[in-house]
């Protein structure tokens, strides 16, 4: 059976470039970089070549990337971090409903200690009203964060505005890029960004290894404390082989951008297309511009279903897809994206994600688009609560 796998957001394939990279740091290269003989020495370059790769991809200086184990610690540092170094100016912190578990979560920590949160609420087509946030700064807010690609919907936020709004108020800019990153380009300064996330497993490195960006000048306490790597951001012994990885994944990303975004745009349309003309009672789930989502990310309702069962049943075909965010795998709720954008429940609790990726092939679409109408269909005349 021919597996076909549609939840790049979820996680990626390591590259076979980025593979080759990394396997000589874990043979060969096995050294401590904190170390000042040869065995260090011989691992350190490689590091800040992976820093350099890392800060072209994002438009910025190589000093300005600190390494981290995943976007969910780099979310940590950025938001907690900026709390603490911050807590002589203000306590208000302004984020979305809509943002990965990384941030919401975070910031309903330091809300039950003390901190001040508004979250923003977004309209159906899961957009921010740009004019609800400056009004929500007060000279208490220290910190903005907003992502810049929704991992269920793909929305693409408007950065650059933000950045304008948050330079304007003299207020902290965070994102969590994670879904965005290696997807579209990106360019920190010219979007006024001070702090931003991405992770490498999103862009074919392995799990386990990101990075911040910490625009110079920014302060920021240190979430882990111990010895003085990352000149004294993150401790912790590298994770070198990771690292190198990492830096592989951002420069094969950054050459092909253009040809990635092309490519999974054509074929995420052909799916989007093909299913609005071939199943009746579906529900596009996000902005209805595609320009303004992730070109790789389609979430669908099919009216009258369970989306669990849906996935299940693709499955059984080799059709691996998304229910949304990792993340929050194993919750019985409905997504708080979709209840975010006012869907009701059993609509939003019979979505769907697809996210594609650059191994995808145009017959792997037209094999979904061959399987799940009647798939959909045979679902639906079990359904209690189905109507045609």
């Amino acid at each position: 059976m021919k597996q076909i796998y549609l939840d790049h957001n979820a996680t990626t394939p390591i590259h076979p470039a980025v593979l080759e990279a990394m396997l000589p740091f874990l043979r060969d290269h096995f050294g401590n970089p904190s170390s000042i003989h040869w065995a260090g020495r011989a691992v350190a370059g490689a590091i800040e070549q992976a820093r350099e790769q890392v800060a072209s991809l994002l438009g910025c200086r190589a000093a300005e990337i600190v390494f981290t184990s995943c976007g969910s610690e780099g979310d940590n540092l950025a938001i907690k971090g900026t709390v603490d170094a911050l807590r002589g100016q203000g306590n208000h912190i302004i984020t979305t409903e809509v943002e990965h578990p990384a941030v919401l979560e975070t910031c309903r920590y330091l809300q039950e200690r003390g901190c001040r949160v508004t979250f923003l609420p977004v309209d159906r087509r899961g957009a921010l009203d740009l004019e609800q946030l400056e009004s929500a700064i007060t000279d208490q807010t220290i910190l903005i964060s907003v992502m810049w690609g929704n991992n269920e919907t793909g929305n693409l936020f408007p950065l650059a505005e933000i950045g304008a709004i948050a330079a304007r108020h003299k207020v902290c800019l965070h994102s969590d890029a994670v879904q965005a990153a290696g997807k579209l380009p990106i360019d920190v300064r010219a979007a006024g960004i001070d702090l931003l996330v991405l992770s490498g497993h999103k862009i074919g490195a392995p799990k386990g290894v990101g990075a911040v960006y910490i625009k110079n000048g920014t302060r920021l306490s240190p979430l882990l404390h111990g010895g003085h790597q990352e000149r004294n951001r993150r401790a912790g012994t590298h994770n070198v082989a990771s690292i190198v990885a990492l830096g592989k994944a951002c420069e094969l990303a950054a050459a092909g951008l253009a040809t990635y975004r092309q490519q999974v745009r054509r074929l995420r349309d052909r799916l989007e297309d093909g299913i609005l003309a071939t199943i009746p009672q579906v529900h596009l789930n996000g902005h209805p511009d595609r320009d303004l989502r992730l070109a790789n990310t389609l979430n669908i309702s099919f009216a009258g279903i369970e989306g669990e069962s849906l996935l299940l049943n693709l499955d059984l075909h080799g059709i691996a897809a998304s229910s949304g965010s990792a993340c929050s795998s194993g919750s019985l709720d409905a997504s708080h994206v979709l209840r975010a954008m006012g869907l009701d429940p059993s609509l939003a609790r019979s979505s769907v994600r697809f996210s594609l990726g650059a191994e995808t092939a145009e017959e792997d679409i037209d094999h979904v688009l061959e399987v799940l109408p009647a798939t959909v269909q045979r679902l639906r005349e079990m359904s209690p609560v189905y109507k045609t």
